[in-house]
């Protein structure tokens, strides 16, 4: 699998909090703060986001495995920021640190981990 990914890459996202976004719409919370199924999906969309050009049209990647701490709360209309360093490339697999902040505080940090594959050898393997 050829791609020109090296180690040390980066992105960084913006996010404002929307109802959307709430843990009482994710259904994981009863308040209407930032839930941490919202964040998580911001952290390994902002590392997906960062490899995705580096890497021929028949590959992307999976997330695999995802280890956060969500630190803070945050309110609707929060601006949020997201970062993903790619810290570690070993064959198709790719490990990153991840993490999310306000203004002021780190919201949210961890580690995320994906694999490269072959979009129609995986689509492939999907049971229907």
């Amino acid at each position: 699998m050829e791609h020109s990914l090296q180690t040390g890459l980066r992105l960084k996202k913006k996010l404002v909090v929307t109802n959307s976004h709430t843990a009482t719409a994710y259904g994981s919370g009863t308040l209407d703060v930032f839930a941490t199924p919202a964040m998580i999906a911001l952290m390994e969309q902002t590392a997906m986001l960062s490899v995705e050009d580096s890497l021929p049209h028949n590959l992307t990647t999976v997330g695999t495995e995802i280890c956060v701490q969500h630190l803070r709360p945050s309110a609707l209309n929060s601006k949020l920021y997201c970062e993903s360093l790619l810290t570690e490339i070993n064959g198709r697999e790719l490990n990153f640190e991840v993490k999310v902040w306000n203004k002021d505080h780190i919201v949210g940090k961890g580690t995320h981990t994906r694999f490269i594959v072959d979009i129609e050898r995986f689509m492939a393997k999907i049971e229907h």
